[in-house]
């Protein structure tokens, strides 16, 4: 990874971190009159499951001669192997215990034999005093079954050192799936740069809400963040500032090779998002061919927004984004690329009716799914298209998520009043920013997808994204205290079903991860409303 300068920050606690799978919820042991520790019979999940039973009496406890057998098929072998080695490889780490996997008889018993209609992500698992057992019908939904074994575990099983038992899991019986298929969370790496170290926390964090989608956005006024060979300069000139004057830098090829892959395992698939026509200062610098005046403009290291353009009328402008499409979608093994699309204020209106059709019909050369912000709904889309909703219940806003399901396309929902991470929580909050207003940790989760707009058909609901910006946030610990505690509600929200949507009891099971995360180092705003245990 090329960095052409370090910031002071937890860069070293974030590798430690990074190497050992992240978690979630935290439940409290409990004790017996005998003072014998019990597992919490009904622990803190989150997301909450589609539906759980209690198995009155039956306690999973897990021992030094644990094993672990995974079923599945030739094809899936070698993925199902990988998940089931990287749960054991962290609970190796926290229990000492060996945690074979083995071809036979084990306490620990995984496949992806289930029934088809579990669907990708879907899973079942049963936990009593015989067995823990966690079935799907896809690695995929082995994984987020096994992420929720994480959950039910002691907190203390995340820990990065080996710590004392017992290991239990109180009996019970868990069938779930998602609501939505897309759930995601954007991190900008454009106006402040994060390392390759950074963003592998990063995901691991968002792993621990059974998130899906990563969207990285890599360009903008501040800088260019991905390499593009045919285009040196994007990178070793564009990439070379941040906010606030610092030295930046970008990813090499390899470096976000590293990223696809270290998110792939995690289930997480990596959306890039190279912003058009407007937040482009930084390729205009780069290149003075861009420009319609065919002159550079300096460097950018501002927050002001709406004042770039690439040039509509210029045809380099469209060989200039055949070559980046091409460039980021072979970079890109998932099927979306998002070409931004927002706050083209400085792009006169018909020319961004003209840019838009011509960028998608550049992506869609690639064989990639168009994205883009809610504005791209203006024009015509191609098929299968997905517009993002980043509004704050204006009627503009929620007409062009309307005009986007109407031409067929999905629409993932990222208010920014409700889903913006770096919105302030309240006005003491010490970074972030507040133009959609203060979004409490109660605000972020009290909305349903469904029908936050109004007329906007169910069926084009593709699900919900959390974008943290980074204008004010230079380092993780500044970056994670935005996120926690509001990352898990809009995880929830994209998961559970409707009818598991409540504050009152989301706000206690929310509580019951303050250990957790403080195992965890997450530096994580403790919020006077909730009841931190």
């Amino acid at each position: 990874m090329t960095r052409l300068a370090r910031r002071p920050g937890r860069v070293s606690l974030a590798g430690i971190l990074t190497a050992a799978l992240l978690a979630t919820p935290l439940f409290a042991p409990t004790t017996t009159a005998l003072a014998t520790p019990q597992a919490d019979p009904a622990p803190s999940l989150i997301p909450k499951p589609v539906s759980q039973t209690a198995l009155t009496g039956q306690t999973f406890t897990l021992t030094s001669s644990s094993a672990i057998n995974v079923a599945t098929d030739a094809a899936e072998s070698q993925a199902a192997g990988k998940v089931a080695e990287q749960f054991a490889a962290r609970l190796r780490v926290s229990t000492g215990y060996p945690l074979a996997i083995v071809p036979g008889t084990a306490t620990i018993k995984l496949s992806t034999n289930g029934p088809a209609s579990l669907g990708a992500e879907g899973y079942q698992l049963r936990a009593d005093s015989t067995a823990l057992t966690v079935t799907a019908a896809t690695p995929e939904g082995l994984y987020r079954g096994l992420t929720t074994v994480r959950q039910l575990l002691p907190a203390k099983s995340e820990a990065s050192t080996q710590q004392a038992g017992p290991w239990t899991v109180a009996g019970t019986t868990i069938d779930d799936s998602p609501r939505y298929a897309y759930r995601g969370t954007m991190l900008d790496v454009s106006r402040h740069f994060f390392s390759l170290t950074e963003v592998k926390r990063y995901i691991d964090l968002a792993a621990l809400y059974k998130l899906n989608k990563l969207h990285l956005h890599l360009s903008d006024d501040q800088g260019w963040r991905i390499q593009v060979d045919s285009w040196p300069r994007l990178t070793t000139y564009g990439g070379s500032l941040e906010v606030g004057g610092t030295p930046g830098g970008f990813y090499t090829k390899a470096d976000f090779a590293e990223i696809v892959r270290y998110a792939g395992e995690r289930y997480l698939q990596v959306i890039p998002e190279i912003d058009t026509p407007g937040h482009t200062n930084a390729a205009l610098a780069s290149y003075a061919q861009l420009n319609c005046n065919g002159v550079a403009p300096p460097l950018y290291t501002g927050t002001d927004v709406g004042f770039s353009s690439l040039c509509v009328a210029k045809p380099v402008t469209y060989t200039f984004l055949d070559d980046v499409f091409r460039e980021v979608a072979q970079q890109t093994p998932g099927d979306i690329v998002h070409l931004g699309g927002d706050e083209a204020h400085s792009t006169p209106h018909s020319d961004y009716l003209t840019f838009v059709p011509k960028a998608s019909a550049l992506v869609t050369k690639q064989n990639k799914r168009v994205m883009g912000w809610q504005e791209i709904a203006e024009t015509t889309l191609p098929a299968n298209s997905i517009a993002q909703y980043w509004g704050t219940d204006d009627t503009r806003s929620r007409d062009l998520a309307r005009k986007a399901a109407a031409q067929g396309a999905k629409v993932v929902l990222s208010p920014a009043n409700r889903a913006y991470l770096d919105m302030k929580y309240n006005s003491s909050t010490p970074y972030g920013l507040s133009w959609a207003g203060y979004v409490s940790i109660q605000k972020s989760y009290s909305w349903n997808p469904s029908t936050l707009i109004p007329n906007l058909p169910t069926t084009a609901v593709a699900g919900v994204e959390a974008p943290i910006w980074s204008e004010t946030l230079d380092n993780l610990d500044k970056l994670e205290y935005m996120a926690f505690p509001r990352l898990p509600g809009i995880a929830e929200l994209g998961w559970s079903p409707s009818s598991a949507l409540d504050w009152t009891t989301y706000k206690t099971r929310l509580g019951a991860q303050g250990s957790r995360w403080d195992t965890l180092s997450i530096n994580f705003y403790r919020a006077p409303e909730i009841t931190w245990r």
